[in-house]
């Protein structure tokens, strides 16, 4: 791959059949969404291969891709991606159904009476929304390269493998999340891209939003000073709010921004990944309790250890699933009133956060 950015990789998307219309907010069984997690798993994986790569003419850029794509490449659940997806796919009702092929294009051109040479069409919508969803999942994986480290929580174990800094050094590992960092960036804004630039900085800016200091790292900065501290439920929500919430509420505003709709719709969608994001936390919490090591492929029991304020110490188990399933209910109850015709991939998505094991 050449030193320009990134080139899309056209992967072909085979629609899964379900009816056509049904009820705002409502869950379909029809609605295949295993097969449809698999396929968009699939589609992120592919890409993330093709993407995760520069020139290494260097033994020391070698390196440094090898823990990128380490830290990228191993097979995590792909959350965030598969928010993104489902929430453009929520808004476009279906994930190619907007994109011309290509001999239909001069058609098109004719039909809105604009000059067939010098007028290039629109990157397929889809394209953009697969590029944010692996700039979101780049996002995520650099914040679990840096939060691993030994001057954060310091642990050894990510996704049942040794974390960065253990397999490649702490140097190597802090240079990796730094250069995901900036390739989920890259991604967003492709050069000689034909994606409308006022997209380009939405989704720019909601990424940034929620990394920044109103966002992670300013949640981060809150956990490490919590340490030890008896926190209320308020300032512990207002905390994961930003470490966690904000990442997963960006991933399914990038997705509708990639769909372009109204903005009650977003507001909606805003509501339903706020309450989603929180959810997730409090899940987490609760699973750090009652999981194993084995099944979270992560150390569990570090945050009692290490005397962080959790949802399960402030609120107890049976409280905090309580909580999490409310949130659950109110992001549900945000979907019923976005108008939209279809959200079955959004609420599928919402129950399985809450309600997963790992």
């Amino acid at each position: 791959m050449d030193s320009g950015s990134p080139v899309t990789p056209v992967i072909p998307v085979t629609p899964i059949p379900v009816p056509v219309t049904v009820t705002p907010g409502t869950l379909v069984p029809p609605c295949d969404l295993d097969a449809w997690i698999a396929q968009q798993r699939d589609r992120v994986e592919r890409a993330l291969y093709e993407w995760v790569c520069a020139p290494a003419d260097h033994p020391g850029l070698v390196a440094l891709v090898d823990a990128m794509r380490y830290a990228v490449l191993d097979g995590g659940k792909r959350i965030r991606p598969l928010l993104v997806l489902a929430a453009f796919d929520a808004v476009r009702g279906g994930l190619a159904q907007d994109y011309l092929p290509a001999e239909e294009w001069e058609d098109e051109v004719a039909r809105r009476g604009a000059p067939a040479v010098g007028w290039e069409r629109e990157e397929d919508p889809a394209q953009s929304a697969l590029r944010a969803a692996c700039a979101v999942e780049l996002v995520h994986a650099y914040s679990l390269v840096h939060d691993d480290m030994p001057c954060m929580d310091d642990d050894t174990l990510r996704r049942g493998k040794p974390t960065v800094h253990v397999q490649f050094g702490q140097a190597l590992a802090l240079l990796a999340g730094d250069a995901l960092q900036a390739l989920a960036f890259e991604l967003l804004t492709p050069t000689g891209s034909t994606v409308p630039v006022a997209r380009q900085a939405r989704l720019c800016r909601l990424l940034a939003r929620a990394v920044g200091c109103a966002g992670m790292a300013g949640g981060q900065a809150v956990d490490l000073a919590s340490i030890g501290q008896p926190l209320a439920e308020p300032a512990l929500r207002a905390m994961h709010e930003r470490k966690t919430g904000t990442l997963l509420q960006a991933s399914v505003l990038m997705g509708a921004a990639c769909g372009e709709t109204t903005s009650a719709v977003v507001a909606a969608l805003e509501s339903f990944g706020a309450a989603i994001g929180l959810a997730f936390q409090v899940v987490d919490d609760i699973l750090d309790t009652s999981s194993d090591t084995a099944t979270l492929g992560k150390t569990v029991g570090k945050d009692a250890r290490q005397q962080k304020p959790t949802y399960v110490s402030v609120l107890g188990v049976d409280v905090a699933t309580q909580y999490a399933h409310s949130l659950r209910d109110q992001a549900l109850s945000a979907l019923g009133s976005s108008g939209l015709a279809d959200t079955r991939l959004l609420q599928g998505l919402a129950h399985r956060l809450v309600d997963r094991a790992s």
